[in-house]
């Protein structure tokens, strides 16, 4: 009986398929479409509709900057990336959307928006040089904001966390930590003298010397770029901290160190491609290449999880690095997004591993790498801080 329905289906999917590729000039064709596929179908008209001139009726993208923004995520939600690429390179050519990059007006009405930046490095391999100035002021202009609001709160967290971290107790003068000097010999105050004997001295950590080793690696395939963002400016935030060593690599089927390029955050995201697949197991094997002090070296991987290349090598990599002492922590988005979409198996596997899986929002990373700074129970202080980990499998 299934048999006899296999043609009834086919005719119906191809029925589907002519629909959307013929456009609303098709809509007697009668199939009837899905919410999702209405949706496909206004990304489609708003690109390859006939103009008003041609057909009495208007299409298109608009010329305001969250409209594109909007249409943007939406072919990226709905087609794989080659096809995105071609549909991009379209809209440049037939809506001006290169005209509407480079208007004057367009810079001083945008707002700091995470997901337009996103944006505009999707666009980054198929703009013109001209376009790619003015996009480059407009993420500038972003990361200048998101610094401002993230990097003071990451700065303190770090600075407070590496302070309590480290006990020196054989301080230079110069090195004395007095007030926790004084707590700890309150009990040898000398009432002849009026003072207090430090028999025992507590030092900040010595000055130049990396206490931590951070290692940011960013999956940078299409469904996670707003992590991508947050990221590339947490990274050169925890660059600019003497106290700690940081390292930041992107990768999708390819992995790129952009450690070098941390004084200048913007120059981070350009140095980014958003977009390709993924491949996580190589990430790792560069990333181990940089662990030099296991114990004292925290592991951030902010990725979905969904592995294009070697899972089985992947998750092995994953495994030898959490014995050697590596503290791995797998960030599944970093974003305010809410409850992302990951490889549960994945996830569940490192958390059983010893790695510590969950979505994190931008501010509360900085709270989240004071806590592994100071070594805290991560299950712990997520679940003081309200965010739902994985389970072991």
């Amino acid at each position: 009986m299934s048999n006899e329905l296999k043609p009834t289906e086919n005719s119906t999917e191809n029925l589907r398929r002519w629909r959307l590729v013929l456009g609303s000039e098709a809509e007697q064709a009668g199939s009837a479409l899905s919410q999702q596929d209405l949706a496909i179908d206004r990304a489609l008209n708003a690109l390859y509709e006939p103009t008003e001139q041609q057909a009495g009726k208007r299409a298109g993208l608009g010329s305001s900057a969250p409209s594109v923004a909007r249409w943007l995520g939406d072919i990226r939600d709905y087609f794989p990336s080659s096809v995105v690429q071609v549909m991009q390179r379209d809209a440049l050519e037939r809506l001006g959307l290169q005209q509407m990059l480079l208007e004057p007006e367009m810079l001083q009405a945008v707002e700091a928006d995470v997901h337009l930046v996103a944006t505009l490095l999707s666009l980054n391999r198929v703009m013109p040089n001209k376009t790619k100035a003015t996009a480059r002021q407009v993420v500038a202009k972003v990361v200048q904001e998101l610094e401002k609001k993230l990097g003071t709160p990451l700065r303190q967290a770090v600075a407070g966390s590496l302070q309590r971290a480290i006990r020196n107790h054989r301080p230079r003068h110069n090195e004395i930590d007095w007030m926790r000097t004084i707590k700890a010999n309150l009990r040898h105050y000398q009432h002849d003298y009026q003072t207090i004997i430090p028999e025992k001295r507590i030092g900040f950590g010595r000055k130049g010397q990396s206490l931590r080793d951070i290692v940011l690696c960013i999956d940078q395939s299409g469904s996670m770029a707003p992590s991508v963002v947050y990221a590339s400016v947490f990274g050169a935030v925890l660059a600019s901290i003497k106290s700690v060593s940081t390292s930041v690599v992107v990768f999708d089927t390819v992995v790129m160190d952009l450690s070098h390029l941390l004084s200048d955050p913007v120059e981070v995201l350009f140095g980014t491609q958003l977009g390709g697949g993924t491949d996580i197991n190589r990430a790792l094997a560069y990333c181990q290449g940089l662990v030099q002090r296991p114990r004292e070296t925290i592991f951030v991987l902010i990725s979905d999880l969904y592995e294009g290349g070697n899972n089985k090598e992947m998750l092995q990599r994953a495994a030898s690095m959490i014995r050697n002492g590596v503290s791995v922590i797998c960030l599944l988005a970093l974003d305010d997004n809410g409850a992302p979409s990951y490889d549960h198996h994945n996830a569940a596997t490192l958390t059983a591993m010893g790695a510590h899986c969950f979505a994190c929002t931008p501010d509360l990373f900085p709270d989240l790498m004071a806590a592994a700074i100071k070594r805290q129970n991560l299950e712990q202080w997520a679940a003081e801080a309200g965010i739902v980990t994985t389970r072991a499998a």
